[in-house]
């Protein structure tokens, strides 16, 4: 089916800003999004499923948030039955995801899982049956084309079983993207890009496909910062109209983070990561790519994203609900 989507992955024109352009792909992947209208009903949102959403739909907090942000989670984790078989080393990792917002399993994969997956990206490249958006740095959703990549790394048993754990119900597999060199890109929250509604039901894996070092723009976070308010368009002035996306929205969003992390004195540390390290992050954990300090240096990657089951699932930066 044609795809405004796939279309505007490598488009950066005055389409990206009208409403009525999402509009118009909801459409055509209506049979996607008729899912959500018990979803709606169940939270009470009186809206089409094929109109533009965004934080301003929803009043106020929900309750239902997930497990391991609530109050005495840690009491409960250790309490868990499924906690009790992970061993020591990944039961201190799952308490570091509980108060600093990740965890980091080192050696997830084998040298030649990683090499399988270089290989078959590169075959993708190759081939011509993916590529780099308009960014110029992300290849997204190289899943769809490959289903050595959808089975054995997006929808790895042992990974995913992990995240159903940690976030206290079943998740479901949503975008892939893969790097062949860093994402030089600002401080930011997952949750600005892929939100859920209640808040907090998104989590996402970033696994090194090479070393990292202070050349190649290594991944960076804030740890704990994920305990911080979910920002929204609705804190940052947007711009949004009835119409129309605001102009320069995500540079707005950008610029707030960065005056928020000042104003915080928020703690920043680098993840320098071996072959096959996975790291795993809140949704509203803030994090972002280095500066690439030696030019011309890879730092191929992969990240994925998963939602939960039963929640709303939308992009609050682009008003659109998420094509699951």
């Amino acid at each position: 089916m044609f795809s405004l989507q796939k279309l505007f992955r490598k488009y950066t024109g005055i389409l990206r800003g009208l409403k009525i352009v999402y509009v118009v792909n909801n459409l055509l992947h209506a049979k996607k999004l008729r899912r959500n209208r018990d979803l709606y009903k169940r939270y009470g949102l009186k809206k089409s499923v094929f109109g533009p959403i965004g934080r301003h739909d929803f009043s106020g907090s929900s309750p239902d948030i997930p497990w391991l942000d609530r109050p005495g989670a840690e009491a409960a984790l250790v309490s868990d039955p499924h906690f009790e078989g992970l061993g020591p080393e990944m039961q201190e990792q799952v308490r570091r995801f509980v108060w600093e917002g990740y965890m980091i399993l080192r050696g997830f994969y084998s040298e030649e899982e990683v090499e399988t997956l270089n290989r078959e990206v590169d075959r993708l490249l190759n081939s011509g049956a993916t590529g780099f958006n308009y960014t110029r740095k992300k290849i997204m959703d190289s899943h769809e084309e490959s289903p050595l990549i959808d089975a054995q790394y997006f929808r790895n048993p042992r990974l995913t079983g992990l995240l159903d754990l940690i976030m206290g119900r079943p998740v479901v597999p949503f975008q892939t993207i893969q790097f062949i060199e860093g994402s030089e890109q600002r401080a930011h929250s997952d949750s600005i890009h892929m939100t859920t509604e209640p808040l907090g039901y998104l989590i996402a894996s970033w696994t090194a496909l090479e070393e990292t070092h202070e050349g190649n723009g290594p991944l960076f976070y804030y740890p704990g910062s994920h305990r911080l308010p979910y920002i929204t368009c609705l804190d940052y002035g947007a711009g949004n109209t009835r119409w129309r996306l605001g102009a320069n929205s995500y540079k707005k969003y950008e610029d707030y983070m960065e005056a928020l992390i000042t104003s915080k004195g928020l703690r920043k540390e680098y993840f320098y990561a071996k072959k096959g390290d996975v790291l795993i992050w809140h949704a509203n954990l803030l994090h972002g790519g280095s500066p690439i300090a030696q030019k011309g240096s890879t730092r191929r990657s992969m990240v994925a994203h998963y939602f939960c089951e039963g929640v709303i699932c939308y992009h609050e930066i682009s008003q659109r609900p998420a094509l699951i």
